[in-house]
């Protein structure tokens, strides 16, 4: 009895700091002997964790409460100092009222001041993961990423559904590969950022790139359209560039003549344009005929490419004023000055196509500046040794 009390003792000391002993029982035939305990044994880190967690939801529910309140008395207040009504005060009037208040001239706009909605402002956070006995729900929650691996888990299992589905259709003899693919057209995937939101977890680069090539995989078998609305799911639609490109409505003059007014920029160039329905493609540039101001082909070219693109070569009459900058600089500005006034004789169609061709997108480029100690923005001064 000794020995067995020494080595229980002994095996109790060394797991001191990890062992939890539940109640021991006593045994009828042994009188007072202890019987043998259960032990559950976790590392400190574990059990740290958990109750971080735990205590961690807690908090953040009451922390997120409290602020909750502060900021919707900071908003009376801040509505007061504006002279606005408290009641009816936009989140875009707050954040015209900030940038007022504490204006900031830096870059990165996570370090300017802000006044948001709490539950904005902080990440969500995942309800309670243990049941009464202590024990996670997931099984996978000592991966520590319990959402990411339940949706690779999921994703896979639908890989091989389709997989399944394939086989089945050979045996039957029912396969091909003249089959309907997923339409992504006008989506794109999930960011990471916003994958981590709908997992409500921090995932890696690498786990987001991995869970792409997987998706990417699925849509490379022949029959993944069966799996169309779970791909989906992780798509977010794209907005149509053309449809924020301002058309401006036919106008017509004394004549009854159709004619669109049209305006661009290229460095500090800026042209106006009036191009008129039903003309034999007469063109002037400040009064002057295009082939005698542009004597360069380049530049007859740029001015042209907008009529040649859209297949109208000879059908309006157009008049270009502009002024300032070089001649290719003034070309370049006539060039988006009538792509834009050509908009409103065009149909929806024909946007999208103009928009990528280069047409509608203004040309940022700017002759750089020179540098202090330098012959010129680049050219530095040639090294004499002597």
């Amino acid at each position: 009895m000794a020995a067995g009390g020494g080595t229980f003792s002994a095996l109790l000391r060394r797991c001191r700091r990890c062992a939890v002993l539940l109640p021991l029982q006593t045994s009828p035939t042994a009188g007072w002997m202890p019987s043998l305990g259960r032990f559950i044994c976790s590392s400190n880190p574990l059990q740290k964790k958990s109750m971080a967690a735990t205590f961690h939801v807690n908090y953040t529910e009451e922390f997120i409460k409290q602020q909750i309140e502060e900021f919707n008395i900071g908003k009376r207040h801040l509505a007061n100092m504006m002279g606005e009504d408290p009641e009816t005060i936009s989140q875009g009037d707050i954040d015209r009222s900030i940038r007022y208040l504490f204006p900031s001239g830096l870059f990165e706009k996570k370090a300017r001041p802000i006044m948001k909605h709490p539950l904005e402002v902080f990440p969500k956070q995942r309800a309670v993961q243990w049941g009464e006995d202590g024990r996670p729900f997931n099984f996978l929650f000592y991966t520590g990423k319990q959402s990411y691996y339940s949706l690779m888990h999921d994703t896979y299992e639908q890989f091989l559904n389709i997989q399944i589905y394939e086989d089945k259709l050979r045996e039957k003899g029912l396969f091909s590969l003249d089959t309907k693919p997923v339409n992504l057209v006008g989506s794109r995937w999930l960011t990471k950022e916003e994958l981590a939101e709908m997992l409500v977890e921090q995932i890696s680069d690498y786990d987001y790139m991995h869970f792409l090539q997987l998706l990417e995989r699925m849509l490379t078998l022949p029959y993944c359209s069966i799996k169309e609305e779970y791909v989906l799911k992780f798509r977010r639609k794209m907005e149509d560039q053309s449809k924020k490109q301002k058309v401006e409505p036919l106008q017509l003059d004394e004549n009854g003549v159709a004619f669109c007014k049209g305006e661009g920029r290229r460095k500090t160039a800026k042209a106006s344009v009036t191009i008129r329905d039903q003309g034999n493609g007469k063109i002037t540039v400040n009064g002057m005929d295009y082939l005698l101001y542009f004597p360069s082909l380049q530049e007859r070219e740029q001015l042209m490419f907008p009529f040649q693109f859209l297949d109208r070569l000879g059908m309006h009459d157009m008049d270009c004023t502009v002024q300032a900058g070089g001649v290719s600089a003034q070309a370049g500005a006539i060039r988006l000055a009538t792509s834009r006034a050509l908009l409103s004789f065009v149909t929806e169609r024909e946007v999208e196509p103009m928009r990528q061709a280069g047409l509608l997108t203004p040309d940022p480029r700017v002759r750089e500046r020179k540098k202090p100690g330098q012959e010129g923005a680049r050219r530095k001064f040639t090294w004499k040794k002597r």
